[in-house]
């Protein structure tokens, strides 16, 4: 049975964070909202709860019995956790004179277990506006800083299992040795082994999938990323050819890409079989300015062409999907339902009239736990290491109406731009590239020729998960390359700009 960290979420804007400390420490852990019941059994070792942007002092403040979950395992408390935990048992928690964010030193008044390896005067970040002012009696304060009295402590020990509170964040990367505390608390206070690597995640995984589908048959969309590339390895690795998969060609993939990804798919072993949708989508999205409305369009196109190919597969009763933990976790809000900003980037709401059983071997590893999986799998380092790329592709790139012609247009000044980026040492270095053809033509000269033509916008962010980005500080020179290289070799793009927004504000894609 594989060892267990839940964290009970309240809402904090870093909760992934502490997920991502937890399984870069090779230890499992679920996130769940903190009105969920816990499924105590033997695999779980321990709970952490997480900051919150809410106040504990507030009349519908977020609660949890935390006596009755230190009676089962350890817990670990973070900022508005830590303030919780104090005021469950009887301490105060009132609001501070002014916020206490950004960095501080922590200074440690009390030697303990969850300090192994920590620097006195370490740095930690603070993000609260409550502070805890007075411990409850039977805690001990372990720490402090310049601003705040409590910064640090733990329950007194006795028979039981222990409580530490921290009033700062751990799980970010301002906390210098945040880290070592969480590990420290997983595997000196919890007892875990650290045995969740992806070798094991295949090996587990792999076993699974052969339980779940039998001798079943899986039919599988699948778009070239990384995410769909590693979960349909992972299912062909436990049930061979009997796995179906489908790649589309919509007409808004980049240049050459729909053939360079079948003979990729086709070199690791898929079952794959490409299909040339390209002129269904073209007229689809004709006369279509409207990014949702294009959205819909290339999504309802896209299930339309799966319908067709699943009545052709009577045997497959399964539906492969590369979900991954984000999209799980995100579609289960602490407070409800969130507001959304735009639809999904990739396809997904498949009709439940194909009356398929999911198979999502994914759905509990982040993106750059994924990658892993993948290199752990063999599959070839150039498409593990893949930029995301959107569902509806370039056509949300192409701002207005997309046309074939805006296409091709495009697909050769983004060619010029990716390769760029590999030939100069910079693919790997941002998180994600694209081009974005404008719906603007503007005069320019070349020669003695008067011209008017197309502007584009190349843009690049660096991102852990998407979540958050800031725009790339890609060199001068090399956007100067590009700029020459565009305008000279795609004739109707006299104009090459770079965009330097960041998320938020600016999402990474234009539409």
């Amino acid at each position: 049975m594989i060892e267990k960290i839940l964290i009970l979420d309240f809402g904090s804007q870093y909760t992934q964070l502490i997920a991502r400390a937890v399984r870069e420490a090779n230890v499992y852990c679920e996130i769940a909202p903190f009105h969920h019941a816990i499924q105590f059994d033997s695999s779980l070792k321990g709970v952490i709860l997480s900051g919150s942007p809410a106040s504990v002092n507030e009349e519908e403040a977020p609660n949890v019995d935390i006596k009755a979950i230190l009676e089962k395992v350890p817990v670990l408390t973070v900022c508005y956790g830590a303030q919780l935990s104090a005021k469950n048992f009887d301490g105060k928690v009132e609001k501070s004179n002014k916020r206490e964010y950004g960095r501080a030193q922590l200074r440690i008044k009390k030697q303990d277990i969850l300090f192994k390896d920590i620097e006195d005067n370490s740095q930690v970040w603070m993000s609260h506006s409550d502070s805890i002012t007075q411990l409850p009696n039977n805690f001990e304060l372990l720490a402090d800083t310049d601003s705040i009295s409590v910064a640090a402590f733990r329950k007194k020990q006795d028979d039981g299992n222990s409580l530490h509170g921290l009033q700062f964040h751990p799980e970010v990367y301002h906390s210098t040795q945040g880290k070592v505390m969480i590990k420290n608390f997983l595997v000196d206070i919890c007892g875990c082994h650290q045995s969740w690597t992806p070798a094991s995640f295949v090996t587990e995984t792999v076993q699974k999938l052969k339980e779940q589908i039998g001798e079943g048959h899986v039919i599988m969309a699948l778009s070239g990323g990384v995410d769909s590339t590693v979960a349909a390895t992972l299912i062909h690795k436990a049930i061979g050819d009997r796995l179906h998969g489908i790649f589309v060609d919509n007409g808004v993939l980049r240049k050459d890409e729909f053939q360079q990804v079948l003979d990729t798919y086709h070199a690791i072993g898929l079952n794959v079989r490409g299909i040339d949708a390209k002129q269904m989508f073209y007229d689809g999205l004709a006369g279509k300015s409207e990014p949702e409305e294009k959205r819909k369009v290339i999504g309802k196109l896209f299930i339309d062409i799966f319908q067709v190919e699943a009545s052709k597969m009577l045997e497959a009763k399964f539906l492969g999907q590369g979900t991954i933990y984000p999209d799980v976790i995100e579609s289960v809000s602490v407070h409800g339902p969130s507001q959304t900003i735009k639809s999904h980037h990739n396809v997904g709401g498949l009709p439940e009239s194909l009356h398929l059983t999911l198979v999502e071997p994914l759905r509990s590893l982040f993106k750059d736990e994924v990658r892993r999986v993948g290199l752990e799998l063999g599959i070839p380092s150039a498409m593990i290491a893949r930029h995301p790329f959107p569902g509806p592709g370039l056509a949300i790139r192409i701002l207005g109406e997309v046309t074939a012609e805006k296409v091709d247009l495009l697909q050769r000044a983004d060619a010029i731009y990716m390769n760029g980026l590999k030939e100069f040492g910079l693919y790997d270095k941002v998180w994600q590239a694209g081009t974005i053809l404008l719906p603007v033509k503007s005069v320019g000269v070349m020669g003695d020729e008067r011209t008017y033509e197309f502007t584009v916008a190349l843009r690049a962010v660096t991102s852990v998960d998407g979540m958050t980005a800031d725009w790339a500080h890609l060199p001068y020179e090399f956007l100067a390359h590009m700029s020459n290289s565009i305008i000279n070799e795609v004739r109707g793009i006299n104009r090459v700009v770079y965009d330097i927004s960041s998320k938020p504000p600016a999402t990474i894609e234009w539409e």
